[in-house]
């Protein structure tokens, strides 16, 4: 599923581009599917391969000043070369005007033709980073997301078994609300999973006995975040005598999402445990971890040490 190029003219993309659509309006409908940009530079000579149809393409000073240097002949041959993809877009950089064969390929062909102010390799870099958050697979998780001291933290857990008041007390600790019942993950190059809310339920956390409360109007700013890389996954389970549940942690679990593998903590809930507490200590222990220091596995050699100087 691509994005419709006349997303690019839609809420603040435009000021952020600097935008003005000059010719091809009748294609706007057309879609990037691909945050790949290219400059078509020599390609324009025909010497070289086709240009990639997926692809918006750029020009700046060095294109515009080649083709209208060109004779007649030369620039009818450098012109076929855009006549035969079907383009999504093509922007016209540095505020040049662009030259009157160009709008009026595009107009014929229907291909959007815009205008921006910024340099070509400013532009290229803000409309990838737009792309790429716009293109990246994403999925849905009913779960919380939590930022603790910097370490993004997704609560999941069946319906009912705490998550929201654990991310409740968390808030009241300092710590910060990404997303309460419903998280949405978008995989980014090259493989990092960012966590969002809806637009809808922003700021907003469900707590049984309370109803619907906001938590930016309750705490303050400095208590949510818009977005997060996830970093660790825990989830909360009933409690149950039977069952066996991880007491030394000498090997990480893994939970995947998106092909994704994050850190996975399972974490049993019975009246008494201060789950809040367990899972910011499970922030913390992820901070020693990547700064080097497991401490489960450190205790596992230093009691083999200790054994093999006994034998």
């Amino acid at each position: 599923m691509g994005a419709p190029v006349k997303e690019f003219l839609e809420g603040e993309l435009p000021a952020r581009l600097c935008l003005t659509l000059v010719a091809g309006g009748g294609g706007l409908d057309r879609e990037v599917t691909t945050s790949l940009i290219q400059k078509p530079g020599l390609l324009l000579t025909g010497i070289l391969e086709e240009l990639h149809s997926d692809r918006v393409q750029v020009f700046g000073a060095a294109e515009v000043g080649y083709l209208t240097s060109l004779s007649e002949e030369k620039l009818r041959m450098a012109m076929a070369v855009l006549e035969k993809p079907e383009l999504p877009a093509i922007i016209v950089t540095r505020a040049l005007e662009p030259p009157g064969f160009l709008l009026e390929l595009c107009a014929r062909k229907d291909i959007p033709l815009f205008k921006s102010t910024l340099t070509s390799s400013v532009f290229i870099e803000r409309v990838t980073k737009f792309l790429e958050g716009r293109l990246a697979p994403t999925t849905t998780l009913h779960g919380v997301l939590m930022d603790l001291l910097g370490v993004g933290v997704l609560i999941i857990g069946k319906s009912g078994i705490g998550k929201s008041e654990c991310a409740l007390e968390l808030v009241s600790r300092g710590y910060r609300l990404v997303s309460d019942d419903v998280v949405i993950v978008k995989r980014m190059p090259p493989s990092v999973l960012m966590g969002t809310s809806s637009d809808l339920i922003r700021y907003h956390m469900e707590i049984r006995g309370l109803g619907i409360v906001n938590i930016k109007d309750i705490y303050g700013i400095t208590a949510i975040r818009e977005k997060k890389q996830m970093d660790v996954v825990v989830e909360l389970v009933k409690w149950e005598q039977e069952s066996e549940y991880e007491r030394l942690g000498f090997e990480e679990k893994k939970y995947s999402i998106l092909g994704v593998e994050l850190p996975y903590l399972m974490v049993p809930v019975s009246p008494g445990r201060s789950v809040a507490t367990i899972v910011e200590v499970a922030a913390r222990n992820q901070i020693l971890k990547i700064m080097g220091h497991h401490s489960a596995r450190n205790l596992k050699a230093h009691l083999e040490d200790v054994m093999k100087g006994r034998n």
